[in-house]
């Protein structure tokens, strides 16, 4: 029998690398020739070894720019017709609706795109009006919809963007690509690492660190982090902050905010890290007050190590955290939400360790990554099977 080959579409090579991390390499392992397509950068060829795949480049924008996707679909189309994969999998909107369009065209057999989060639940206006044709013909082209969040497939189907609800489904309990639980354990080995990072920048044993990770972007709540911590540190001497991820250039910080990272001494900004366990593992509460999201990585992780959350109640996150048990859920956009908080962990140090027990408990039972991606193998196969060529 000839193998399956899948087609992975996402718009930047980070999607490939970190949010879905060894699961083209699972695929691969399991009888699959698996391809993966992203606008390319200087990470591709530890990619392609790491995930066991093949990689064509094909620009892609994460901007609205018409005559380079037009480019960009004609490409896809050309790469299709080369490849003959008997699956295209998308995932995030540019490359879904590329991806999809392009595999539409071109007859492939499974056409699936995975919503990992909508940016136009923040827009309003004309935009939000295009965002949402462009979305609905996404999922118009794909045969499966894959929302990685039961709250995100609720928002789809209440907005009317799939005009076939039944293709809308998700995978397993949610995430797009689960947890490596073994990965995420708590060690002796990370906590000397942590230990030595947190002498490395004069924090103190009886310091309370909290952290955040995820890109640094307005739409990600970092302005309202800071501002709080700055509330927070008139408070609380033996307060810190780490700052994991990058600068988010789409969606910049405000100056301020920019400012006060860098001249604060009492916020460590790490910047985008390939390993955060040590990171995580050095931190005594986990603050993720994002506007919108799908199935947050970030918060999976830091749970999966017992580190107590506080998180905006959006969907994904209200997913993760049942309020006041597993965590605390907040107001998005809101400084005096975090403050408050945080006020509570800080002031509570058994009860905020409880939270995070239950919460690694929650994620164990739940997100353990290979169920996963056997759940999405299955899929393949499953709604493969009577079309495969």
């Amino acid at each position: 029998m000839n193998k399956i080959k899948l087609l992975r579409i996402t718009t930047e090579t980070y999607s490939l690398r970190i949010l879905l991390k060894g699961q083209l390499r699972y695929m691969s392992e399991n009888g699959m020739d698996v391809y993966m397509s992203s606008t390319p950068d200087k990470h591709v060829p530890e990619m392609v070894e790491s995930q066991k795949a093949h990689f064509y480049p094909l620009q892609l924008s994460r901007e609205l720019t018409p005559f380079k996707d037009l480019a960009a679909l004609f490409k896809a189309i050309r790469l299709i017709r080369k490849i003959k994969p008997h699956v295209v999998h998308t995932h995030s909107p540019k490359a879904g609706i590329i991806g999809m369009l392009a595999a539409y065209i071109c007859n492939v057999p499974l056409k699936m795109h995975t919503v990992a989060g909508l940016p136009l639940m923040e827009v309003t206006g004309p935009k939000r009006k295009l965002l949402n044709f462009v979305e609905s013909l996404t999922y118009w082209c794909a045969d499966w919809v894959l929302p990685n969040s039961q709250e995100l497939k609720q928002f789809i189907l209440d907005n009317n963007l799939s005009s076939d609800k039944s293709k809308v489904s998700v995978v397993g309990n949610g995430s797009s690509n689960g947890i490596d639980l073994d990965y995420f354990a708590v060690n002796a080995k990370l906590l000397a690492e942590s230990r030595d990072f947190r002498k490395q920048h004069g924090i103190q044993e009886h310091d309370t660190v909290l952290a955040f990770m995820g890109r640094l972007a307005n739409y990600k709540g970092v302005n309202e982090l800071v501002k709080a911590f700055q509330i927070l540190e008139k408070r609380h001497q033996n307060l810190k902050l780490i700052l994991i991820g990058a600068p988010e250039d789409l969606n910049p910080l405000e100056e301020t905010t920019d400012s006060e990272i860098i001249n604060n001494k009492s916020i460590i900004a790490v910047g985008h890290q390939n390993d955060v366990r040590k990171f995580l593992a050095a931190s005594d509460i986990f603050v993720f007050p994002s506007y919108r999201e799908g199935f947050p990585q970030a918060l999976l992780q830091a749970s999966a190590m017992g580190i107590p959350c506080i998180a905006s109640n959006i969907n994904g996150c209200n997913e993760m955290i049942e309020d006041g048990k597993t965590g605390i859920l907040i107001q998005p956009k809101s400084v005096e939400a975090i403050v408050e908080a945080c006020e509570k962990l800080i002031g509570n140090r058994q009860a905020s360790e409880k939270m995070g027990m239950l919460a690694q408990q929650f994620v164990l039972k739940n997100f353990e990554q290979q169920q996963l991606w056997k759940a999405i193998h299955t899929f393949y196969n499953a709604h493969l099977s009577p079309h495969k060529s």
